[in-house]
């Protein structure tokens, strides 16, 4: 069972997924992680990150492992390293290379194979299962997913300007909405959640009404 799960940052995706992963007694792939970990082992090893033949050849050899929520990189945690600025600053123009995408998209399917998942990202429930059994899409309003960034990074205790961290929501956004290559966007199928006014419990709860409602009437 795959439960496709899509929204643009700050709508509550990451947290609703793993929240609702651990009260169906499944597993969790936040996809976005797996570009974040590429992110910093490019900047890390200067490669320039218009290169995507490059970019393209350490997807396929980096040596990435998640274990719950714990992010490795060649058997380093880098679970907090991948949610800074920096990383929030370049993720997009990694991400908008069509063969670093289909890397990544190859080993998303991989790493879900035959199991039971809850599967977030930008491109779930349109380019990697299309055909998944249950697929939603998060969203929230501008300020409210800004206010939301902003408490993340000051409870990590990480240093940012509100000015700076609203550019950066802008583009992340613009460049997820419009890039040639799996953008983002809602499928006529998929379940549409405002999650602006709601709490996470409110918006899992949801999700699972669905899921059940769904289920008893297949």
């Amino acid at each position: 069972m795959i439960i496709a799960i899509d929204g643009p940052a700050g709508s509550g995706k990451t947290t609703v997924s793993r929240l609702l992963a651990k009260q169906l007694g499944i597993s969790y792939l936040d996809t976005g992680a797996l570009y974040r970990v590429l992110t910093l082992k490019a900047l890390e090893e200067n490669i320039n990150l218009n290169d995507g033949e490059t970019l393209q050849k350490l997807a396929s050899t980096m040596n990435v492992k998640i274990e719950g929520e714990r992010i490795y990189l060649d058997d380093r945690e880098v679970t907090v390293e991948i949610r800074t600025p920096l990383i929030d600053k370049n993720i997009s123009q990694v991400a908008s290379h069509p063969q670093v995408r289909e890397v990544m998209v190859n080993l998303q399917r991989k790493i879900t194979y035959c199991k039971d998942y809850v599967v977030e990202g930008r491109d779930i429930t349109t380019v990697v299962f299309p055909h998944a059994d249950y697929k939603f899409y998060l969203d929230a309003d501008f300020n409210e997913r800004l206010q939301r960034r902003y408490k993340e990074l000051k409870e990590k205790g990480l240093s940012v300007s509100w000015e700076h961290l609203e550019e950066q929501l802008r583009k992340r956004d613009e460049a997820d909405f419009t890039r040639k290559v799996a953008p983002l966007k809602k499928t006529e199928d998929a379940i549409y959640i405002d999650t602006t006014n709601l709490t996470l419990s409110e918006v899992v709860n949801k999700l699972l009404s669905y899921i059940k409602k769904k289920t008893i009437f297949r």
